[in-house]
């Protein structure tokens, strides 16, 4: 008989694997893996294409349709330059809360899925329980798809998919899809004295980013759609975190680069967008290689992230209502995997312990009054699989 590990000493040996998203999760993985095989319970492996990461599925239970999917990811956000007051890979408890990165954002959620294992083992469960673990998810959710695709070609169809983010359990039922790319702009250098002569990188790629700010301010300015009003802000959001270029004051710039986002509402096609953002970039490149026919915009997809769409009548959220007690709608304006799950014909919807506005910062923490409120929900769910 395994050795029986409470949902906070799951949550202690999650934390303790560093599994910033640069760095592998293959030790992490590695221990979720021999956790279940104890239980008697088979684990399979996703890699990425290095096989330096992996996603980690299971099934526990009856080999049926009409169970539910435990979702979550491994990976975190750095801790570099951030002031921690204790050690981020240890869990420290003070005052009512968990510290230690992850906690929030996701380990505390993964944990306590762990630790319902054993209990819907137990409980001798008619309908099955899956455990779904990604990597990537802090990237733009790269590693997800694999794995559903894996899960849904390869195990009994679930009736529905909880994506346990941090939301203070209440249920999430909808959110923005995400588009992320890499914009590589191509200059020619010369003399900023003759600056006509030449092409500017940096200056090429602020018209594009221009370009962004006005359809911001477009998107701002219309009424937006009864779905669209549910969100904050209700409109799509263009976005550039972080930019690069240029070798001198008095040169022209040979390159810029920068990374462009966005978050786009449900109900708004983001090909849409994407096919827009193309063809300004186009309008652009022609212009600058009227005067230097080497210069050039090249726009890499780096992810991309389906939104959720809110299901009234859907498995998941009747699911989440019938053990939470929450009857409010609640939508969010970050993506996640669930939209990934939703894609792929699962029924979905997001429900985990904390509050998103921990994740991310120096001293992160999980109340742990939330802890035992993901616990209870686990309890109930065993309890619904199992009658």
């Amino acid at each position: 008989m395994p050795q029986r590990l409470s949902a906070r000493q799951i949550l202690d040996h999650l934390v303790s694997f560093p599994t910033v998203s640069r760095d592998s999760n293959l030790a992490l993985v590695d221990w979720v893996e021999a956790y279940l095989n104890g239980w008697g319970v088979t684990a399979h492996r996703v890699y990425n294409a290095d096989r330096t990461k992996a996603a980690l599925y299971a099934h526990i239970g009856p080999e049926v349709a009409g169970g539910v999917i435990l979702s979550g990811h491994s990976d975190v956000v750095p801790v570099d330059g951030q002031d921690w007051s204790s050690d981020p890979w240890v869990v420290t408890e003070r005052g009512g809360r968990l510290y230690g990165r992850g906690t929030c954002d996701m380990k505390g959620f993964n944990a306590l899925a762990l630790a319902a294992v054993p209990l819907a083992l137990e409980a001798g469960v008619k309908r099955p329980l899956q455990i779904a673990l990604s990597y990537d998810e802090e990237l733009g959710c790269i590693g997800a798809q694999p794995m559903i695709a894996a899960m849904a070609a390869g195990l009994p169809r679930a009736a529905a998919v909880v994506v346990g983010e941090p939301s203070q359990m209440k249920m999430v039922n909808g959110h923005k899809g995400g588009h992320g790319f890499r914009v590589q702009v191509d200059g020619f250098e010369v003399h900023s004295s003759l600056a006509h002569t030449g092409v500017s990188a940096i200056m090429e790629g602020a018209k594009l980013i221009d370009w962004a700010n006005r359809r911001n301010a477009e998107n701002a300015a219309a009424r937006p759609t009864p779905l669209a009003a549910m969100f904050t802000p209700p409109w799509t959001t263009l976005h550039v975190g972080t930019i690069q270029g240029g070798t001198a004051e008095n040169i022209t710039a040979r390159d810029c680069h920068f990374g462009f986002g966005f978050r786009v509402v449900p109900g708004e096609d983001p090909l849409e967008w994407v096919a827009r953002l193309r063809d300004e970039a186009a309008r652009l490149e022609a212009d600058m290689q009227a005067v230097r026919p080497e210069a050039g915009i090249t726009l890499e997809e780096v992810y991309y992230v389906p939104p959720l769409v809110p299901e009234p009548a859907g498995a998941a959220e009747a699911l989440v209502r019938r053990l939470t007690g929450d009857n409010g709608t609640m939508v969010v304006s970050y993506g996640t995997e669930a939209g990934q799950f939703q894609q792929e014909g699962y029924s979905a919807v997001v429900c985990g312990p904390g509050d998103i506005a921990q994740a991310h910062q120096p001293d992160e923490y999980l109340e742990i009054s939330q802890f035992e409120a993901g616990w209870r929900f686990m309890q109930a769910l065993v309890e619904d699989l199992a009658a």
